[in-house]
């Protein structure tokens, strides 16, 4: 027995050893591959997802700024119409205003004075007149500052001619009563 030859026995065993491990060796680079592949392939729909909601948000982000421009476009608008309102609310609280000047004009100016011109820029009026004496000129200031519509008299010119005993120019304050009860309240 000692002539017994193993080695073919051991050579057909190395082999089939060495096909067994390239097999494996094979299986797993394919499983490795396959494995890679998919997770790339995940990956890449992960990335296409996202970017499909991306695209989404990108579009509702667009329609939300055309929304947002449309309202500051209104609040425009809503300003624009609240100042026209103020300014009509304006002109009609001061609408009485002229009356009461008017009125007021007729009822200070004393006997022997009379006025040649009236100028008004706001609240600020001038007027010019003739006086037949300077007496007369500080009682229309007195009686402006009596009045419940007008007020702070100040003289800034009174001349003399022979055809007229004084020419005057005055200033004064036209009250706006209403603005006081506002105050008041």
């Amino acid at each position: 027995m000692a002539h017994i030859n193993l080695l073919p026995w051991r050579e057909t065993l190395r082999k089939k050893r060495q096909k067994d491990f390239g097999m494996s060796v094979l299986l797993a680079l394919i499983l490795t591959g396959a494995a890679a592949g998919g997770v790339h392939f995940y990956i890449e729909d992960m990335i296409s997802h996202q970017g499909a909601r991306n695209g989404y948000l990108g579009q509702e982000i667009a329609i939300v700024d055309k929304k947002i421009k449309e309202i500051q476009d209104l609040e425009k608008q809503k300003a624009q119409l609240i100042a026209r309102m103020n300014v009509i609310q304006s002109l009609q609280g001061s609408r009485p205003q002229i009356v009461h000047l008017f009125d007021e004009l007729v009822t200070t100016i004393p006997d022997g004075t009379h006025l040649t011109k009236l100028d008004q820029k706001g609240g600020a009026i001038t007027l010019n007149g003739v006086a037949e004496s300077n007496a007369r000129v500080s009682a229309y200031m007195r009686n402006i500052d009596t009045s419940a519509w007008l007020g702070g008299p100040s003289l800034q010119v009174i001349t003399s001619t022979e055809r007229s005993k004084g020419i005057f120019t005055l200033t004064a304050k036209q009250i706006d009563r209403n603005k006081e009860k506002g105050d008041q309240q």
